[in-house]
């Protein structure tokens, strides 16, 4: 069957987050807006394939969005449309999917996105490079302490070999009071008060002017739950930042408006997950590694493709979380399988079936530069006999 998909999981599991988490923390964050006078402002960043499932089974939290962005207090970010790992394996992949959603952005919401925020904050200076070329001002990355030692993540940075793009940092301790430590009973600082955490960042060093606090949106209404207090919380935040002359704004206000102090160097690609701040999670066993060959093995294959369900079906196999189910670092609580072993076999039975399809309509008999000129050849000749068929029909006239 070359089907690969579980419908009913996916609509069941889109439905439930929709409503413990998406719907109801999209209205607080209107509420936020509205309530204080459009002082709050907040970044979103959607993947493409994350969109199509709201599109099929959740359109009420686009409506949502639409409902936010005519606000003028939200941005939208962009990134890789599969959630990939594009940029650290197939340059040109990584820069089709980055062009493919801003075009489903810019078609949902009627704006460009101008900031890029790559899947799960991966950044190295080759990435830099990659996003600067595609014409963005700036990108969110996370701020790693092997990588920032000494100094602070609460400044604008640029890339060090593209120094006109500029970076924000994110903030661990404050991302991470929100993600992982609000519901923590043994955490001495619990429970955590708007006011309590708006006094913390207002204590930070003098001349520290950008606090970057980046989550998983699921942090609101499903990693915490509502009668955690979460959603409180949250409401609360702009009377108290207020109060202390704390400001919120939008990623590319910030760019605009702001200098980097300095340029910051990454050769190997980091990441906002785990301890080790680095990519491990997703390529650091050997199933892993071997999957990753694999599908990059026929990505140019794959772009000359003009059959529509093996492009949908090569931008599905790409999102990371396939990977992500394959690591045997530790527990994986959002894994469909019952181990990382069952992951790796199914995704590479589905990624077999999918290699045959392809090398039906491209035999890997062939070499990509011999297939390459083929094609153009075929493409050429196609023009050509349109111009004659043209000619033909002037000369009849």
């Amino acid at each position: 069957d070359h089907y690969y998909y579980d419908d009913f999981e996916n609509e069941r599991t889109i439905t439930d987050i929709a409503e413990r988490s998406y719907m109801p923390a999209l209205n607080a964050l209107l509420d936020m807006i509205k309530a204080n006078d459009q002082y709050f402002k907040v970044a979103f960043s959607l993947s493409g394939v994350g969109i199509e499932q709201l599109e099929m089974h959740a359109p009420q939290v686009l409506d949502k969005l639409q409902e936010l962005n005519e606000t003028g207090c939200v941005e939208f970010l962009a990134e890789t449309y599969a959630h990939s790992l594009a940029s650290i394996g197939d340059p040109e992949e990584f820069k089709a999917q980055v062009r493919m959603h801003t075009e489903k952005v810019k078609a949902l919401f009627g704006v460009e996105p101008k900031v890029f925020r790559n899947t799960e904050l991966i950044y190295s200076d080759d990435i830099s490079e990659l996003v600067y070329e595609l014409g963005f001002e700036g990108m969110l990355t996370e701020g790693a302490k092997h990588v920032l030692g000494w100094k602070s993540p609460n400044y604008v940075y640029a890339s060090a070999i593209r120094p006109q793009l500029k970076l924000l940092l994110k903030n661990d301790r404050f991302s991470e009071d929100l993600s992982i430590r609000f519901d923590d009973h043994s955490w001495k600082e619990y429970p955590l008060t708007a006011d309590k955490y708006i006094s913390a960042i207002s204590a930070t060093a003098e001349g520290e002017k950008i606090i970057n606090a980046f989550m998983n949106y699921e942090v609101l209404g499903s990693m915490h739950a509502a009668d955690t207090g979460i959603f409180d919380f949250f409401k609360a935040l702009p009377q108290y930042a207020e109060r202390n002359d704390i400001t919120f704004s939008l990623p590319s206000e910030i760019f605009a408006q702001t200098r980097p102090v300095d340029s910051i160097s990454v050769p190997y690609p980091m990441s906002w997950v785990d301890e080790e701040k680095d990519c491990s999670s997703w390529l650091g066993n050997v199933l892993q590694q071997e999957a990753f060959r694999k599908l990059n093995e026929i990505s140019e294959r794959v772009r000359l493709c003009e059959n529509r369900r093996i492009k949908q079906d090569w931008i599905y196999l790409q999102s990371s979380d396939h990977l992500y189910y394959m690591s045997t670092k530790h527990y994986n609580l959002f894994s469909p399988y019952d181990n990382p072993y069952d992951a790796f076999n199914n995704y590479m039975n589905v990624l077999s079936d999918f290699i045959l399809r392809v090398e039906a309509q491209f035999p890997s008999s062939i070499e990509n530069e011999e297939l390459n000129s083929l094609l153009t050849t075929i493409q050429n000749q196609g023009d050509e006999i349109t111009r004659l068929k043209k000619e033909l029909e002037a000369a009849r006239k």
